[in-house]
């Protein structure tokens, strides 16, 4: 006999508890490494949206030092960012998916994910709660320590307890499994290259041995705080459309005393109680007066042919346009009620544009970026659809055909970049040359482009010589501020890199050369949730490209220059070996007593030298 199949859902924490190689919390080597990560890129976070020079200090301790790898490790990360609001702690540390970081913004984070996914794996492997120290006012702290249920998403608060402080910020601190052994040289490269990326910020790491990593601020400008931005028209589907009608839609007023005194107000019915014929023959006189509020509860009206005594009394539960009824909830009967409505009614086209809501070209106005009028007019000319049709009486195939034409018309405006924060040339520059201290550096950042509708930049570095070691190109891949350090293979900038045929500009394989690639953008196109490396998307190769063959051909440059100035200098060092042989030959031969002035030849060929550097 054949077993009935069950079928159940999950919550989001669950799904992630069964699936955590998905975040990054596949080991405890890759596990530690992330969490790290997760708490460190979220201090950041938290200090550029509030334009505060951050400064991080990371602590990772053993529970018992004795115990070999893997074994429990305390991970706390304090920042002195603007803290948290006592009451958002539980939610924010304690459900899987809740976060600030769903708008349209540059941001390390993407999810509202990788916190609460290390807080999830140490309790999984360790059953300890996390610590959450807040303090947004510099005053009061408040400390929460917290499991998370996972079978309900929620969180469960041990213990909650608020103290006097002095110091604004946030600190987390969970127990988790760890390969500190194996992870370490991971975590003090992600350390080393995150102040790189970051120049603006002081971090500090307290490692498991008892060493310590300081990395002071190199620069005093912070990159200006990225702002929210409407979408693209080319970055949205059907499904995203759907979600911005529902949020466009006029919302029927609710039915209570203020509503009321409103629609008596602006019909003179203040100190008149008129009954229903009444009521509608004064709405026809001053119709053309009344606002949009008062006119959707004139056209409710005349639908339930109700006066104001009768209206107070009922909750409106549906507005069906497709089979042109109205449903309603009788709170005197409590039963639900459904009255027709017909076309024809002169009060059914203020209805129906009200549950409708705005026009196309109105609806790409208002909800998309840099879309102006003249263009949402062409646009829906292009589309084949009315620039006056309400969105909300589209068709599921009108949808379809109105996100298609979205996807194909190429007269729409780049996208705004002032939702990105790149870091800029100047920082950049100054970071490249005091963490390698080259012979040679340059920058370069490119214009805002965009793929999929989401804006990005490209900023790129290139150093050589000097302190750098030979043996082989290095890339450092950093995108929105973060160190890419796994997963090197499959990165798009690693390709762009490797395809670069070098010789072309004089560069040998083992040369002591650095390239340092950012890429910012309000949507990072990760190929995992584990941000660790960037898909190859055509636009933002090309972009890549672009930069890095810019920068090559003024490596190129000084190469070329640095080859001259080697040939002088061995010119230089041969004159300087014989000049002064073939002058005492030459006093010599010609029965003098002084030689000629060769010190002075010497002294302008090494000057020319000089130049030629």
């Amino acid at each position: 006999m054949a077993t009935k199949e069950i079928f159940n859902q999950i919550s989001p924490s669950e799904f992630f508890y069964r699936n955590r190689d998905l975040a990054g919390f596949s080991n405890p080597t890759r596990s530690l490494y992330t969490a790290v990560r997760e708490f460190v890129e979220n201090g950041l976070d938290a200090c550029d949206q509030q334009g505060i020079f951050p400064d991080i200090h990371l602590t990772i301790k053993p529970v018992d030092a004795e115990k070999p790898d893997p074994k429990p490790y305390i991970l706390t990360v304090k920042d002195n960012g603007p803290g948290m609001e006592s009451k958002q702690i539980p939610m924010a540390f304690g459900t899987v998916l809740y976060g600030s970081k769903f708008g349209l913004k540059q941001a390390r984070g993407m999810f509202g994910l990788g916190a609460t996914m290390a807080i999830l794996y140490g309790q999984i492997t360790t059953n300890k709660p996390v610590t959450v120290v807040s303090s947004v006012d510099g005053k009061t702290q408040h400390e929460y320590v917290m499991m998370l249920d996972i079978q309900k998403n929620k969180p469960v608060i041990v213990k909650h307890s608020a103290k006097e402080t002095n110091k604004k910020g946030l600190s987390v601190s969970i127990v988790l499994e760890g390969d500190y052994s194996k992870a370490g040289s991971k975590i003090r490269d992600y350390v080393s290259q995150t102040s790189l990326i970051t120049p603006y910020a002081t971090i500090t790491f307290d490692d498991p041995k008892g060493d310590k990593f300081s990395y002071k601020r190199i620069v005093d400008l912070m990159p200006p705080s990225p702002t929210i931005i409407k979408p693209h028209p080319h970055g949205v589907d059907v499904e995203t459309i759907r979600r911005m009608i529902v949020d466009t839609h006029y919302q029927i007023p609710t039915l209570d005393n203020n509503m009321i005194e409103k629609v008596r107000k602006e019909l003179g019915l203040a100190k008149k109680n008129l009954n229903f014929d009444g009521i509608m023959a004064k709405a026809e006189k001053k119709w053309s007066s009344l606002s949009r509020p008062v006119r959707v509860i004139v056209a409710l009206m005349s639908f339930l042919k109700m006066d104001f005594d009768k209206i107070m009394k009922i909750r409106i539960d549906d507005i069906d346009l497709a089979h042109k009824h109205l449903t309603y909830w009788d709170f005197g009967e409590s039963k639900s009620i459904m009255v027709e409505m017909p076309k024809s009614s002169p009060y059914y086209k203020q209805l129906a544009n009200t549950v409708h809501g705005e026009t196309i070209a109105t609806f790409l106005t208002k909800r998309f970026q840099r879309v102006g009028q003249a263009t949402a007019v062409k646009f829906t000319e292009f589309a084949g659809l009315k620039a006056e049709k309400r969105i909300g009486s589209l068709s599921n195939d009108e949808l379809v055909q109105l996100s298609d034409s979205l996807q194909k018309y190429e007269e729409f405006l780049a996208p705004d970049p002032s939702c990105l924060a790149p870091l800029g040339e100047e920082p950049l520059r100054k970071g490249i040359n005091e963490f390698f201290n080259p012979d040679f550096a340059e920058v370069v950042q490119r214009s805002a482009s965009a793929y999929s509708g989401f804006p990005f930049i490209i900023e790129m570095g290139i150093a050589y010589g000097g302190q750098i070691p030979g043996g082989k190109i290095t890339t450092y891949r950093f995108a929105n501020r973060i160190p890419l350090l796994y997963d090197e293979g499959s990165d798009v900038v690693l390709k762009v890199v490797n395809e670069t045929d070098w010789s072309r500009y004089k560069v040998k394989n083992d040369a002591p050369l650095v390239i340092v690639s950012h890429i910012c953008s309000t949507r990072i196109p990760y190929k995992t949730v584990g941000k660790e490396n960037v898909a190859d998307r055509p636009e933002i190769e090309k972009e890549l490209r672009l930069a890095l063959l810019f920068l090559a051909r003024k490596l190129s440059a000084y190469m070329s220059k640095k080859g001259l100035a080697e040939i002088e200098k061995k010119r230089s060092n041969l004159y300087q070996k014989y000049l002064p042989l073939i002058s005492q030959f030459a006093t010599e031969l010609a029965g003098k007593n002084k030689e000629p002035d060769y010190k002075k030849l010497i002294k302008d060929l090494n000057m020319n030298v000089e130049t030629q550097k």
